[in-house]
């Protein structure tokens, strides 16, 4: 019943932008916090951002401060990473993700989520 969807991926060019959205159906989004990860071909899953339930307490991976923004809209159901000044060590498939437990941002890349979407492709290339 709980299903994260995401999109908004695509290719761009180095120093470029792109906003990937993640939709959540059958679960109310707002409750939980929600968390974006990505992984390249043959590296291991890295966690990218998280935010709070509330929206007022945001992560982020030392790899992508001052580039990616995350956010959250609650009355559409949706979170979004806006993500600027795109280099192409951020090629990758993203991933959210999220879990029917609280659990706090701050140890939001090692908690075991219950819930994760089918991944949207970021590929950065000239």
């Amino acid at each position: 019943q709980l299903q994260l969807a995401e999109s908004g991926g695509g290719l761009v060019q180095p120093g470029g932008s792109l906003r990937l959205s993640c939709a959540a159906s059958g679960f109310t989004l707002n409750y939980y916090p929600i968390s974006w990860f990505r992984q390249a071909p043959g590296k291991e899953r890295e966690g990218v951002s998280c935010i709070s339930r509330s929206g007022g307490s945001t992560y982020y991976a030392d790899s992508v401060k001052g580039r990616f923004t995350i956010s959250r809209d609650n009355a559409k159901n949706t979170v979004y990473l806006q993500m600027n000044s795109l280099k192409p060590e951020d090629t990758a498939i993203y991933y959210c993700a999220a879990d029917e437990v609280p659990y706090s941002c701050s140890g939001f890349a090692k908690w075991e989520y219950g819930y994760w979407g089918q991944g949207t492709q970021v590929t950065v290339s000239s």
